[in-house]
């Protein structure tokens, strides 16, 4: 593989999903204001609309040669309690009563789903032009029921302010997973079955297949 993948996140699961596959990616920052999503829309379509937003914001290093190609990563991840009625979207936990609010609302289950947007760029005359954009989506269907009397016990145990919906899969929550459907990487940030799609269809891997 001799692209260079980025990826304009911090999220500690995402570089833990693609460091798993075997992706060689380089970080980078974006300035994107996710605070002015509207959150009464569809979970698919804010979150792809704010991966295609820190798309729009990525801050890309110059390219070293002229038709040099590289791709973007892009991805937001938000939890929905409730169903087409009365419903709430969680994103991270504001602080820690916050996240025990969620932890206590996701007890009758959860959609979590990540929207997430790819670009490929090619750097002429001294600027990036983009190639081609696409964007995916993902989720799953969760149920974590943590009692009362642990949940200072699981919140303790790890990063809460960083996860949407205080829910953290894997590790120490696999003791309270009830109940699972769908995407197991779309819930930890990054659905990758679709990333991997969506690269191979970009022309990612061309040269090393």
């Amino acid at each position: 593989m001799i692209y260079t993948l980025y990826l304009a996140s911090e999220s500690a699961a995402r570089k833990e999903l693609l460091a798993a596959a075997g992706i060689p990616f380089t970080l980078i920052a974006h300035s994107a204001d996710e605070s002015k999503a509207d959150l009464s829309r569809p979970l698919e379509q804010i979150v792809i609309d704010l991966a295609v937003l820190k798309m729009n914001h990525v801050l890309v290093p110059k390219g070293t040669c002229e038709g040099e190609i590289v791709f973007v990563v892009t991805a937001d991840t938000l939890t929905l309690k409730g169903g087409a009625g009365k419903h709430e979207i969680f994103g991270k936990p504001k602080d820690r009563e916050d996240a025990r609010r969620m932890i206590m609302l996701s007890r009758d289950g959860a959609t979590i789903g990540t929207g997430f947007c790819v670009q490929k760029r090619i750097w002429l005359a001294g600027e990036w032009k983009i190639i081609e954009q696409h964007a995916g989506y993902d989720e799953a269907w969760i149920v974590i029921d943590i009692p009362n009397e642990f949940i200072d016990y699981y919140l303790d145990s790890i990063s809460f302010l960083k996860v949407s919906g205080a829910i953290k899969v894997g590790g120490i929550c696999e003791q309270f997973t009830k109940e699972f459907k769908g995407s197991f990487s779309a819930i930890k940030g990054l659905p990758m079955y679709k990333l991997r799609e969506l690269l191979f269809s970009m022309g990612f891997y061309e040269t090393s297949l």
